[in-house]
């Protein structure tokens, strides 16, 4: 782990490689080694205008292809990305930390999925023929332009494809500015598609930090943001966006429940509470942190978890028997360990982990607190690492009330057997992505995406055809017209 991964250049725009070492340097410390493992550069004003420019000139060809030819380039590029899966797999564990037990199952191939799906619903996006007596209106689904995404640092090829393939299903062009502190991925996701047949300028990768992310979508060029990203740049860039009345979605952060009642199969519902908290090392925007317990099953509950996370095995992330990494950088390990003693401060129940582990790495031992009340800090904000909150409860009204008294509203799930309460509970939980009896799936073919402060829009499915483009409506008159005078 740790060794040199040095792209090619630091910006993937109209179909090459392009470096400008003028920028600022972006450095990609590797989360294991702690070592700097490659070096990129921000983009410089000249760079931004070469990719609007290339954007905005490729993206008027590519809208006038058919969606039957667009969407065979993005299936190419989905057969490429799973040939290629290891080596992808393998560049994405370098840049986030995450076990390659984990990103070769979750991660390109997640981005191939959606590039497939994409790719096989283009050529159905069409409008529709409206009968008025001998009149009719026809509708066209038109591309809104240039689009510009905004990347998180914990699923880099992922959220790539994720905004990509919608965006170029409907034959808009894209820029992309991944996460400083993951910039890698992004460029071979633009490497792949331009391969694929995508024509220059089509999909393009800018790195830096908030000034070029603040370029890109305030610049008159750009008809459309999305991020990914945390609840205080949201604000920000939903701000900039919208003074431009831009086409905007966004995926933020949230402080998911997950409800777990007497009845549930107790084996299930500790599988789901370790993937709702500790998949990524908890680094997940749609985690159940907030961990709602029956309490005729929450000693049961807390003695077989803690049976279980007996079994993390820490290491060297490319090693394929490790299934923990580290947290992505010494700043998310700070903040996350800053939870933790706020946890024990304000009287939460230590029940395992806590501590970092004694090795190279930003590796921090998974966490479970007890006892946990609706006012504390780590059950109101979201912590981003490996930091889970069991809190009690005694009926069904009760813990919906509480489950909803967040200001987010990303995700939330239940366990029981009780059908009936199953569904009562996912209709009235206030979140946009809800789970019966598992947690954390997100197959492209559902939309994604939450409500309140956890974000506006959704992601996949043929929900987000309609944040990549617009109707337009044209009335056919067959009749004479008629007029007052």
């Amino acid at each position: 782990m740790g060794y040199d991964i040095q792209p090619t250049a630091s910006h993937f725009i109209d179909g090459a490689y392009v470096e400008d070492t003028a920028g600022t340097p972006i450095p990609v410390i590797c989360p294991v080694s702690e070592q700097e493992i490659a070096r990129v550069y921000a983009a410089t004003p000249a760079v931004i205008e070469q990719a609007l420019a290339a954007a905005k000139r490729a993206q008027v060809a590519w809208a006038a292809m058919t969606g039957t030819e667009r969407g065979r380039v993005l299936r190419r590029a989905a057969d490429l990305i799973r040939e290629r899966n290891y080596d992808l797999s393998v560049l994405e564990t370098n840049d986030t930390g995450k076990p390659l037990q984990e990103t070769l199952v979750a991660d390109a191939t997640s981005a191939a999925d959606a590039l497939e799906y994409f790719g096989g619903i283009a050529g159905s996006l069409t409008g529709e023929h409206v009968q008025l007596g001998e009149d009719f209106v026809y509708t066209r689904r038109e591309a809104l332009g240039v689009c510009v995404g905004i990347g998180a640092w914990n699923y880099p090829t992922q959220i790539a494809a994720w905004k990509g393939a919608p965006a170029l299903a409907c034959g808009n062009a894209m820029v992309f500015k991944p996460s400083e502190t993951t910039p890698l991925c992004a460029l071979k996701v633009a490497e792949i598609l331009h391969e694929a047949g995508a024509p220059a300028g089509i999909y393009n990768v800018v790195q830096g930090m908030g000034e070029v992310g603040h370029a890109l979508i305030t610049d008159p060029r750009v008809a459309k943001v999305s991020l990914t990203g945390s609840v205080p740049t949201g604000r920000k860039v939903y701000a900039a966006a919208a003074e431009g009345i831009r086409h905007v979605t966004m995926e933020l952060g949230g402080k998911s429940p997950m409800v777990i009642f007497d009845d549930a199969t107790l084996e299930d519902a500790v599988g789901g509470a370790i993937l709702g908290n500790f998949y990524s090392s908890g680094q997940v925007c749609s985690n159940g942190t907030r961990v709602f317990v029956q309490k005729g099953i929450k000693e049961a509950f807390l003695k077989r978890l803690s049976e279980r996370l007996a079994d993390v095995k820490m290491g060297d992330p490319l090693d394929e028997t490790v299934n923990f990494g580290p947290l992505v950088n010494a700043r998310q390990l700070e903040i996350v360990q800053g939870f933790i003693a706020k946890g024990i401060d304000e009287g939460a129940r230590l029940v395992c982990g806590g501590q970092r582990e004694d090795m190279s790495g930003y590796f921090l031992q998974p966490t479970v607190f007890a006892d946990v009340t609706d006012d504390m800090t780590i059950a109101r904000e979201e912590i981003f690492g490996p930091v889970l909150s069991v809190l009690d409860f005694e009926d069904e009204a009760e813990v919906l009330a509480r489950a909803n008294d967040t200001e987010f509203g990303l995700a939330a799930g239940v366990f029981t057997n009780d059908i009936g309460r199953a569904h009562r509970m996912a209709a009235g939980f206030e979140a946009g992505t809800c789970y019966i009896n598992t947690y954390n799936l997100a197959p492209v073919e559902a939309p994604f995406g939450g409500s309140k402060l956890s974000g506006v829009g959704r992601e996949n499915s043929k929900n987000a055809v309609d944040h990549y483009s617009e109707m337009k409506s044209v009335y056919v008159a067959m009749t004479p017209v008629e007029a007052p005078f």
